[in-house]
């Protein structure tokens, strides 16, 4: 089912391939796939645009005097404000919030490039703005209101980040949906409050007006496969003849 949303993007579509949904829906399975096979018939390359938070606490690490164990530190109790949503979190954990946003924008823009230079772009995740939480995508500190001046700072280039990203609609979103309980049975290491909390968000978002593709992860990988190809065909206008 495709669904398009009456809101206005501010910039044309993009040309991108948006996979989102829970862990467990089968994003990086479909989207690995769909690389291979697009690769037969043009220049295609994957891009994840989670949030990387290993990334940021190896470049906290490298940093004078900080250390590891301070970088390691810091990063727990950035991802310990899921736990307190309402909690404004403090200037150290706000900072590096702040900065898995940056890095997000920076692997965005860099995106961005390799469309214009015409890479057809397979994400795994796209940002949004319409919900607060990097569990969604969207902005984190907008969770909490209050806090330091530093923190609210933050908070507003924060939110301008992400409002910037989402003015970039990709041509084609494809969104898995998939049920709490094959969602935790595919991924039981991941924690229960999170699989919750993106099967009740991501079903919601808009992705500001982007042309959305609707499937159900637990139909067999061949069906998604191909209704993922066919989708790809009438947007980019590709041979569908793979």
């Amino acid at each position: 089912m495709v669904n398009n949303s009456t809101s206005s993007p501010q910039s044309s579509p993009i040309r991108v391939i948006a996979i989102t949904g829970c862990d467990g829906s089968g994003k990086s399975t479909l989207a690995n796939r769909l690389v291979q096979t697009l690769a037969l018939r043009t220049t295609v390359e994957q891009v994840y645009l989670g949030q990387s938070s290993g990334f940021i606490k190896q470049k906290i690490t490298e940093l004078p005097v900080v250390g590891e164990k301070i970088a390691a530190y810091l990063v727990s109790k950035s991802d310990k404000v899921h736990e307190k949503p309402n909690t404004p979190p403090g200037n150290a954990e706000g900072t590096v919030i702040f900065l898995l946003s940056c890095w997000r924008a920076y692997k965005f823009k860099r995106m961005l490039r390799r469309a214009q230079e015409g890479v057809l772009l397979v994400t795994d995740r796209y940002p949004q703005a319409e919900v607060a939480g990097f569990r969604v995508d969207g902005p984190h500190l907008s969770k909490a209101r209050g806090g330091s001046r530093w923190i609210q700072m933050l908070r507003k280039r924060e939110q301008r980040l992400y409002e910037w990203m989402a003015s970039y609609p990709p041509a084609l979103l494809i969104r898995l949906s998939i049920d709490e309980e094959t969602a935790y049975a595919r991924k039981p290491d991941h924690d229960i409050a999170s699989l919750r909390e993106k099967i009740r968000v991501i079903p919601t978002l808009t992705f500001n007006g982007a042309h959305i593709l609707e499937l159900c992860g637990r139909d067999p990988e061949d069906e998604v496969f191909k209704a993922s190809l066919e989708a790809i065909h009438n947007t980019f206008n590709l041979p569908n003849s793979f």
